[in-house]
């Protein structure tokens, strides 16, 4: 780990699915952290099971998402990338910070309420602390920087109140985290409800593209994208849909929106959508095509997931070591 960069974290839940919007608005963008901080990425496979999971499935979508993330320009030889479940001071980690977290911070955590009210047939302890194992997961790698979207900010506020309190007993034992709001890349709205951000929640599949659907499948979404009646491929606020559909070329194709606009001016709705449908196509093919070649060979995916927990261990057991010693645990 290179001493005078800063160190970067970002956790991504095994999902199994990213969308056009999660890679054109975040993914795109991760490799270029890895030549200018100590960038480490993980799949935060243990957050994932605050909400029941298919075993098997959990299974199939963390290495899908781990290939994917390579597929996407991550170099596990710039940057750390593992699995969090294969690094146990995560959990160590996360028990002694809930003995410095306040129940009532906990309380206060917007998304505790909006996933209580999500599963009110499941509302369990690690729902509640998950924040915990999140400020563990920042902490344990000294993380400067943490990109979060805004809805996140809170935890890594949290991170922050944590790490403070603990600092203020023991001395200058964790770096002070920073929520890092990375310049936005595309919104990417729905296809079929644009006033909406593309979701893959969605009921209607049509709404978004995964970056794994095959190239008929996006071609078949594009194809049934929501415009409007009125003609005319320009942006305005009264075509959300024509709209989106012009970010989403510009965003793939490098183009401005404005010279979209003219490239297409006079053109209808017939062309320009199966046009956009193809530059979607071309722009993923290769990272499809990547994914689904790392999850072929399945002894080097393994390889680069292990040796990504080996790296992400040696950093992670520094801080642990320190942890323990100042709260008084015999060392082992």
């Amino acid at each position: 780990m290179e001493q005078n960069k800063k160190t970067i974290f970002s956790g991504i839940q095994p999902s199994g699915k990213i969308t056009l919007g999660n890679y054109l608005g975040a993914l795109r963008n991760w490799p270029t952290f890895q030549d200018t901080y100590n960038a480490i990425y993980s799949v935060v496979d243990e957050h994932a099971i605050t909400v029941r999971q298919n075993p098997a499935e959990l299974r199939r979508q963390t290495l899908e998402l781990y290939a994917q993330l390579i597929a996407c320009g991550l170099d596990p030889e710039k940057s750390t990338i593992f699995i969090q479940s294969h690094v146990p001071q995560h959990a160590e980690l996360s028990w002694v910070l809930n003995c410095y977290t306040m129940f009532g911070e906990l309380s206060r955590m917007t998304q505790f309420k909006d996933k209580s009210a999500a599963h009110a047939d499941n509302i369990n302890g690690g729902l509640f602390t998950y924040p915990v194992l999140m400020a563990a997961d920042i902490l344990l790698y000294q993380a400067d920087l943490v990109p979060v979207g805004e809805d996140q900010r809170q935890h890594v506020e949290l991170a922050r109140n944590i790490a403070q309190r603990f600092n203020g007993v023991y001395g200058e034992v964790f770096a002070m985290p920073e929520a890092y709001i990375p310049p936005v890349g595309a919104r990417v709205m729905s296809l079929s409800e644009p006033e909406k951000k593309m979701s893959k929640s969605s009921e209607n599949e049509n709404s978004y593209i995964l970056v794994m659907d095959p190239p008929e499948v996006i071609m078949r979404k594009f194809k049934r994208a929501v415009t409007d009646s009125e003609g005319g491929i320009y942006r305005s606020p009264e075509k959300p849909g024509v709209s989106n559909l012009i970010e989403i070329y510009a965003a793939v194709t490098g183009e401005s929106p404005e010279k979209v606009e003219e490239s297409f001016s006079g053109q209808g709705y017939g062309a320009f959508k199966p046009t956009v449908g193809e530059a979607v196509v071309e722009a993923l093919r290769p990272i499809r095509e990547e994914t689904e070649r790392l999850l072929k060979d399945k002894a080097s995916l393994e390889t680069l997931y292990r040796q990504g927990a080996e790296k992400a261990a040696a950093m992670a057991a520094r801080t642990l070591r320190k942890v323990h010693k100042k709260v008084g645990f015999v060392s082992r």
